[in-house]
C-alpha cells in the first residue's frame, strides 16, 4: 500500500489557506527555516522543537570492509556524519495508532 506524500508545496497552500498570507512570503519562510536547521546541522547543533522532536547530527563510524550493496564491491567508508530526527513525545503518542488503523482499512477492502 502507497503512502500518500505531502510535499512543501502541500504545507504552503495549507498555511495560505490558514493564514491569507502570500503563497511567495509563506515559501521564503519555510525556505529560511529549512536553511536555518541545515546550517545549525552543519555546525553540529542539536535543534529541539519540544512537542515535535529533535534534529542532530551523529557520527557513523568509518569500516575498511563496507560492501556496495550495488555492485557488491569491497570499498572503504570514513567516519562521517548523518542527520538524525529523533520523535518528541507528543509527536510520538500522536501517531502510535496508525499501524493498527492502518491494518484495519487493509482488512475492511
Amino acid at each position: 500500500m502507497a503512502v500518500e506524500k505531502y510535499t512543501k508545496a502541500d504545507i504552503v497552500d495549507s498555511l495560505y489557506e490558514k493564514t491569507g498570507m502570500s503563497r511567495k512570503e509563506i515559501r521564503t519562510i519555510i525556505d529560511l527555516f529549512i536553511d536555518d536547521i541545515k546550517d545549525s546541522l552543519v555546525r553540529n547543533m542539536v535543534i529541539e522543537m519540544r512537542g515535535f522532536g529533535t534534529f542532530e547530527v551523529k557520527i557513523r563510524k568509518g569500516r575498511s570492509k563496507a560492501r556496495n550493496p550495488k555492485t557488491g564491491e569491497t570499498v572503504s567508508v570514513s567516519s562521517h556524519g548523518i542527520a538524525s530526527f529523533r520523535p518528541g513525545r507528543e509527536l510520538k503518542q500522536d501517531v502510535w495508532n496508525l499501524g493498527a488503523a492502518r491494518s484495519a482499512v487493509s482488512k475492511q477492502k
